[in-house]
């Protein structure tokens, strides 16, 4: 399928709700990714429906994706809120390193990285090159537990 034809489809999709994107968040275009993007769906249950996969099952293979798509949508949600008032990226350098959730609004960044299971520490280059700490977000800590006691002040 031509590529033009893809992004139409992708445009259609964000369109109609079903799919919402990130950009990359770059303030150094030779050493990060600057020109692509993150899909994520608005509703998991849309996601698991073009899977065909609506297993409960913690061990299925993309309870990672699952979860992050889950976690994303949710801060995206919120954001939706608050009037957009914060602007939502990820992040990931040209050597692999990657953040799931940046989160932006004027000068102030928080950072997310979002795993299913506590494990590998996030990159370490983000907080160097950013002076940002990386908060990790895991199915046994969920996204709720940080958001709730802000979302009076839509302040992150």
């Amino acid at each position: 399928m031509a590529r033009q034809t893809v992004e139409r489809y992708l445009d259609l999709l964000e369109q109609t709700f079903i799919t919402f994107s990130l950009p990359a968040f770059s303030t150094n275009p030779r050493k990060e990714i600057t020109k692509s993007k993150e899909i994520y769906f608005w509703d998991t249950g849309v996601r698991n429906a073009l899977l065909n996969d609506f297993s409960l099952n913690t061990a299925r293979s993309d309870i990672g994706a699952l979860w992050e798509n889950w976690v994303v949508s949710e801060f995206a949600k919120f954001n939706m809120l608050c009037g957009k008032s914060y602007n939502l990226y990820f992040w990931r350098s040209k050597a692999g390193a990657e953040i799931d959730l940046v989160i932006k609004k004027d000068n102030a960044i928080n950072a997310f990285e979002i795993k299913w299971k506590k494990g590998k520490t996030p990159t370490k280059v983000f907080t160097k090159d950013y002076g940002v700490k990386i908060d990790v977000i895991t199915s046994s800590q969920p996204i709720i537990d940080f958001v709730w006691h802000k979302i009076s002040t839509c302040r992150f």
